[in-house]
């Protein structure tokens, strides 16, 4: 097992990965923009939030052809990715 898949990233890292990827392709930043409803001063006010962190997860865990290309440029697997994504989800 590789060792990015012994434990699933934190919270922060996942999203800050998640905003890179984005950063990169801004076509997709776009998409995440609309999707959240947020222009581009609202997106820099609001980087490193926990609303934004999980927003990015939420919107990545939903969209599977830019979740599989975040893993395979981060060097991480989707389970790892959705092992976060579950733990943010959890219906207690």
């Amino acid at each position: 097992m590789p060792v990015s898949d012994r434990a699933a990233p934190d919270v922060s890292a996942l999203a800050d990965a998640c905003l890179g990827y984005l950063a990169e392709n801004p076509e997709e930043l776009l998409a995440f923009m609309q999707h959240a409803g947020l222009d581009p001063q609202a997106l820099r006010a609001s980087v490193g939030s926990q609303r934004l962190q999980h927003g990015l997860i939420d919107y990545f865990a939903a969209n599977e052809a830019i979740l599989l290309a975040l893993c395979a440029n981060g060097g991480f697997s989707p389970e790892s990715f959705m092992r976060v994504w579950h733990r943010l989800n959890r219906v207690e």
